[in-house]
């Protein structure tokens, strides 16, 4: 595959049962890449080892005053040059294709996998983590699919010097032969300690990064509070070590790569000394000696890639172990029979359109096409519920009985299907950077304009906050720019921009995980009817215990202990029910007897609020 043909239309399914095996999943996708880096990788390799013996003959014809064959000698010289040049141009042309395309199949990976689990991912994989493994980790995984080719072109040039010396210069060549192999796996004893070292580099160097992006992320926080200074002094401590930690990996690599120019030096110096007694001896001629040499100096460059190969192994495995650790996440826990069945089995028809949202689990059930609300005590458990309603639980509840949609389970339809018909914004949704029409770019059914969307979410004063922002020129709020994270916006604007895409979207089921708890008491109450008069006749549920949003749902479900406790309006379920009253209100027990003395003052006060 050629760097212009990417993305990949399917980077395939990986085998993330352990790192090796991932980079073994990884080269026998880029078998067609590296032969043919191998077959340009021999051609250039050949041309070097053919050096030594072309000087050899060289030298031989200048002793013997042969011009003819010394003109041949430079002929070949010539053709080995070429061979030398054009190889080396077109192994680093396909050396580098090969890395790039490895690190592009697996950034694909991990964007599909990030896109299946969703906010799932972060809460089973440290922030940190997921970002080393996706920068720095990729990194490094390409760069050994890129060295493999290189150093099996390498190791057969080393082979090829040592067998023609074997023939051209029986008595030198033995000593080469025996020395070499010597020379390339003396450093193997020390590859699993650098190898150790080299993990715990990468392990403290995924703590600081995890450090640094939870401090960034909460920086607004940590200046009102005065906590930067710490969090900083934490950062500077984690980067301490993490440079210590590359000094001791470090160390051991320059040590490795001591004996690697160490031991060649001393073979060469036997070779020279070996080769001039038998030259004096009469037993090999000049020619023969320079030729044993040069191989011998010239080994010194296919041996670096020996020591290229077991670092780049020693880098990757780590990182191809984090990459398979993320790409081995399901949307279930780990070792659940069900998901791989489901995986097997057909995909189940789409439900028709209007169909009931149920919860088996719960006992919850939102009506097709009304406004349903729901009130948990536990804000945990509303979030877990949110994420069982979208069809992609994360924790053990996995084990309950699906959701279903229309009488079909979710889990059964194919993921896109599922989130198309099921839309989840859970209670901190994320703003990427870009302009208003970049947010609101999404997948939809086109029926409802995002001008609707932003007046039904209040948005007014945020377009306005974003014009004055923006630079000269821009007339359009939809064309002013959002900060990463939308961090130049407050907490209630950012919940209504999200608010506004996820209503944009238009899905048969939108579920709302307390959309307005950013925002003041006035403009919640008209968030609630722009929500209700927007979704007229789509399935809404909304998880929240404000009394105005409540008020405004078709029908109101409390959620105890993990089931269904009661339902009904809400203001049915204030007379009627002192848990859901106590949840509503945040009464205690004492004070649940005087507020049912005070109920019809408590509606009026609603009422009142309601025409403000």
């Amino acid at each position: 595959m050629q760097i212009s043909d990417l993305p990949y239309r399917d980077p395939g399914v990986p085998d993330a049962r352990s790192g090796p095996r991932f980079l073994v999943w990884l080269g026998r996708g880029q078998l067609g890449g590296q032969l043919k880096s191998l077959c340009w990788g021999l051609l250039h390799f050949s041309g070097v080892a053919g050096l030594p013996y072309a000087v050899g003959m060289g030298v031989g014809a200048v002793v013997d005053r042969d011009s003819t064959r010394l003109l041949l000698v430079g002929g070949l010289l010539a053709l080995l040059g070429v061979a030398i040049s054009v190889g080396d141009a077109m192994l680093h042309r396909t050396a580098v294709t090969n890395w790039i395309t490895a690190a592009a199949r697996v950034q694909q990976l991990l964007a599909r996998k990030t896109a299946e689990l969703g906010s799932a991912l972060t809460r089973r994989v440290a922030a940190g983590e997921v970002v080393a493994v996706s920068t720095a980790d990729v990194e490094k995984i390409g760069w050994f699919v890129e060295a493999v080719s290189r150093f099996l072109a390498a190791l057969f040039s080393v082979v090829l010097i040592c067998v023609g010396l074997l023939f051209y210069a029986p008595d030198l060549g033995l000593v080469v032969a025996v020395g070499v192999p010597l020379v390339a796996l003396a450093a193997l004893p020390l590859l699993p300690r650098a190898t150790q070292r080299a993990d715990v580099q990468r392990e403290k160097a995924g703590k600081a990064t995890e450090l640094a992006s939870d401090t960034v992320a909460g920086l607004r926080v940590l200046r009102g509070i005065g906590g930067e200074e710490l969090f900083l002094g934490r950062y500077r401590e984690a980067s301490q070590e993490v440079r210590k930690a590359s000094v001791r990996s470090a160390r051991m690599w320059a040590l490795i790569s001591a004996i690697q120019v160490l031991l060649p030096g001393a073979l060469m110096i036997t070779v020279v000394w070996y080769g001039a007694a038998l030259v004096a001896d009469g037993r090999i001629a000049v020619g023969e000696l320079v030729a044993a040499f040069s191989a011998v100096a010239t080994m010194l460059y296919p041996l670096r890639h020996f020591e290229e190969i077991a670092m780049a192994y020693s880098f990757s495995r780590p990182s191809a172990t984090r990459a398979a650790r993320v790409l081995s996440l399901t949307r279930t826990e780990e070792g659940e029979p069900p998901t791989a069945a489901v995986a097997a089995a057909p995909p189940a028809p789409a439900p028709a359109p209007g169909g009931d949202l149920y919860d088996p689990e719960t006992g919850l059930l939102a009506a097709a096409g009304r406004f349903t609300a729901v009130v948990c005590g536990d804000p945990d458990l509303a979030g877990r519920l949110a994420e069982r309603l979208g069809g992609h639980p994360t924790d053990t509840a996995a084990d309950g009985p699906s959701v279903l949609l229309g009488g079909v389970a979710l889990d059964e339809l194919a993921l896109d299907t599922a989130r198309t018909l099921v839309l989840v914004q859970d209670k901190d949704p994320v703003l990427l950077s870009g302009t208003l029409h970049d947010l609101f770019a999404v997948p939809s059914s086109g029926a409802v304009e995002s001008g609707a969307a932003l007046a039904a979410a209040q948005c007014a004063d945020v377009l306005d906050a974003l014009l004055q922002s923006a630079p000269d020129g821009v007339d359009d709020p939809m064309d002013a720019r959002i900060t990463e994270r939308g961090r130049s916006l407050s907490g209630g604007q950012r919940q209504r921009l999200a608010l506004a895409r996820s209503l944009v979207t238009d899905p048969e089921v939108l579920v709302l995980d307390e959309p307005t708890s950013a925002v003041d008491s006035h403009t919640e109450a008209r968030i609630a009817d722009g929500i209700a008069a927007l979704r007229a006749g789509r399935t809404t549920v909304v998880l929240a215990s404000s009394p105005l949003l409540l008020d405004r749902a078709d029908r109101v479900v409390l959620v105890h202990e993990g089931a269904v406790a009661a339902a009904g309006t809400h203001r049915e379920l204030l007379h009627r029910e002192p848990l859901y009253r106590a949840v509503v209100t945040r009464e205690t027990e004492d004070e649940q007897g005087l507020a049912r003395v005070q109920l019809p003052q408590l509606e009026a006060l609603t009422e009142i609020e309601e025409s403000a």
